[in-house]
């Protein structure tokens, strides 16, 4: 027996997935989360879940980890004191940045201070030229002089960014040796091993965000994996990325910049699985948590990467899942602004206190509150593990709805209205705004608390067709055991695309396949489930910004990658520009940025057998009564999800209640359980 298992840490939960290899069956566990040190609920959760299920230590293959550590660490500003040595004359280069307003019509707000303070801020005499030619060479005085400054300065982290280091990185490697060699306990970052791509600034400030990580997460990862060993002696530890797949505890230690979207995007990962198993292509998924809600966009099985990304407002130059992010979750709170307005969020809860109705001491209205008062909500939530307190949430919402001169029921109605619009709106920043009609998208709900509002969205969006998984509550620790392992590597090659220069491309190409091959040998993953894609960032020339299109070509006979043709590359660009700015040229010539590879270690998690179904009808546990609209509450039927096999169809109103979360559906919506278990809703 082999089991794989996918742990997810939120504001609020702890979510663990556990799958055998063997049989296919799955069990599921969520365990309150512990914020002073998240490890105390990953070792414990997994001590329960073994003991329950009676789990062997030895039997545990993979253990796939989503971790919020590194993104708490930034909105918290608890990093380390980090120095940076930088090319002289580009001391400052981090406050200039681009020049632009964080807030388009806010002339006070400005970008955040940077994490290294400007006497923390070294200068070193070199430079590199933009072609990678030496114009000032470092020499040895200049390195001895630049490592007493920062062994003078005490910090405990030091990012290198000089200037054109992506084209040679000699200069930070020198650099970075002499420092690890007099310094052993200090992390060190360098810019070209972080991102060596083109655009200094994003490049510094990513460098400076993996510095500054560095320390904590490194002690994290030691303390965590040393814990994992001792509870998992066999298992291989995979830490998700931003980009939606896995890496060892060691890379994620040495990068932890890429850790910082890594819960959202195991979602994502988790989704594409569920998308498949339902047969939808196009996908449009809220993931609603504890604190906020994660929306994207999933076409033909994939989901988009974005390479320019903002975390806790520092600008990040890493790929990462396309996910844009809204404050709406189950502990976001009600208050009233200066106007006397009623706002939900982005302010949560939390795991501690917690909403009201938790009996922790929380005190505000939540939309937790909300949904129990409503009678969406069972005061009884985890399989009967954990209790609500229905007088708690009545006694929060009281002075909101004397205030208001509403009703409790009422009040809460007016709190749901305005989180679904909040999610309404990150929604269409990630559809209609960038051309997509969200009507042809099913809308696929999960979280702790996505399938309670999945119909409302989707209704006031005018989709017809929601998708609530069979575990939408542990669906992003679900992603974790169904991720491949992946790493990504880039070079930066400005040049014109011409026939000409497609022979050096090809170079390139196997240059990185290369050290794509070395990842596949070091992580032990056969040829077999050994895949590589290949992808160029092109703009026409005098352009700003660049697309990355795909750039694959036939698989060479040794496995390696190869480029596609010119003319084809071409087409593939002029299509991509068509689709995002709405026309495209073929007399303006072509110029490559970058090229990108990544490299991707298959996940050999097999897929949930599906079950033969036949038309049955559904029979609920029980009633009580809901509010869905209006002052009059419906007499609704209360349905136990595992009691709802393939083929069972039904019409709401109805609650379907599951360990992991609790699905509302309206009147006149019709439910349909689909051969792998879903639950799919025809919007009425």
């Amino acid at each position: 027996m082999s089991w794989l298992i996918g742990v997810d840490v939120g504001g609020t939960f702890t979510d663990f997935y556990v799958l055998d290899q063997a049989t296919g069956a799955a069990h599921l566990y969520k365990t309150p989360s512990t914020p002073a040190n998240p490890a105390n609920a990953i070792i414990d959760g997994l001590a329960e879940l073994c003991g329950r299920h009676d789990i062997q230590a030895a039997e545990i293959a993979r253990l796939g980890h989503g971790t919020t550590v590194a993104t708490n660490a930034l909105i918290q500003r608890k990093g380390a004191d980090v120095a940076v040595l930088t090319t002289a004359g580009f001391r400052d280069l981090l406050e200039i940045g681009r020049q632009t307003r964080p807030k388009m019509f806010d002339l006070k707000a400005d970008h955040p201070a940077p994490l290294a303070p400007r006497h923390l801020r070294f200068e070193v005499a070199e430079r590199t030229g933009p072609e990678g030619q030496v114009l000032t060479a470092l020499s040895d005085d200049d390195i001895a002089k630049a490592v007493a400054m920062v062994a003078e300065s005490e910090v405990t982290a030091c990012a290198i960014c000089f200037l054109f280091s992506f084209l040679n990185a000699d200069h930070e490697a020198r650099l970075a040796a002499a420092l690890t060699a007099a310094l052993p306990d200090l992390a060190v970052s360098t810019s070209s091993t972080v991102q060596p791509e083109f655009r200094e600034y994003e490049r510094f400030s990513t460098t400076v965000l993996n510095a500054y990580l560095q320390p904590l997460i490194g002690q994290y990862m030691n303390d965590l994996g040393n814990r994992l060993a001792a509870a998992a002696p066999v298992a291989r530890i995979g830490i998700n990325q931003s980009s939606g797949g896995l890496m060892s505890v060691r890379r994620a230690a040495e990068m932890p910049i890429r850790t910082a979207l890594s819960g959202p995007a195991a979602g994502a990962v988790g989704a594409v699985h569920i998308a498949k198993s339902a047969g939808q292509e196009a996908v449009i998924t809220l993931d609603m948590g504890g604190t906020s809600a994660d929306v994207a966009l999933i076409r033909d099985y994939q989901t988009g990467i974005s390479f320019d990304r903002d975390v806790a407002e520092f600008p990040v130059r890493l790929p990462s899942v396309d996910i844009n992010t809204v404050g709406a979750g189950g502990g976001s709170i009600a208050w009233f602004d200066r106007g006397g307005l009623l706002k939900v969020g982005p302010q949560s809860a939390g795991a501690d206190p917690g909403p009201a109705c938790y009996g922790r001491g929380g005190q505000q209205a939540t939309v937790s509150d909300a949904n129990l008062v409503l009678g969406r909500l069972s005061p009884s939530l985890l399989g009967g593990a954990m209790s609500l307190d229905l007088a708690a949430a009545k006694s929060a919402m009281a002075p909101l709805a004397a205030q208001l001169g509403f009703s409790v029921e009422r009040t809460a109605q007016g709190m749901i209205a305005i989180v679904v619009a909040n999610m309404v709106r990150a929604i269409r920043a990630i559809s209609i705004e960038r051309g997509h009609d969200p009507r042809e998208f099913a809308l696929m709900g999960f979280g702790g608390a996505g399938a309670l509002h999945a119909v409302e969205v989707a209704r006031a969006l005018e989709m017809e067709r929601i998708i609530i998984p069979p575990a939408p509550g542990i669906l992003c620790a679900q992603g974790l055991v169904v991720s491949d392992l992946k790493e990504d590597f880039v070079t930066s090659a400005r040049m014109l695309m011409t026939a000409e220069t497609m022979t050096e491309l090809q170079q390139l190409v196997a240059d990185l396949s290369g050290r794509a091959d070395t990842w596949f040998q070091d992580e032990d993953i056969a040829l077999p489930r050994r895949q590589l894609q290949l992808a160029l960032d092109l703009r026409y020339q005098r352009q700003n910004f660049e697309l990355t299109v795909d750039a694959n070509g036939p698989l060479a006979p040794d496995g390696r990658a190869t480029i596609a043709g010119f003319d084809e590359l071409l087409q593939r660009f002029y299509t991509a520009h068509e689709r995002t700015y709405g026309y495209h040229t073929t007399e303006d010539p072509v110029e490559v940025v970058n090229l990108r590879l990544t490299a991707v270690g298959l996940s050999d998690a097999k897929a949930r057998t599906e079950q033969a179904g036949s038309a049955q009808t559904a029979r609920p546990k029980s009633h009580r009564d809901v509010w869905f609209s209006g002052d009059t509450a419906v007499n609704t039927p209360i349905y136990w999800r595992d009691d709802l096999h393939p083929g069972t169809t039904f019409t709401g109103p109805a609650i379907v209640e599951q360990l992991d979360a609790t699905s509302v559906i309206h009147p006149g919506d019709i439910v349909r359980v689909d051969p792998a278990g879903n639950l799919l809703i025809e919007v009425s």
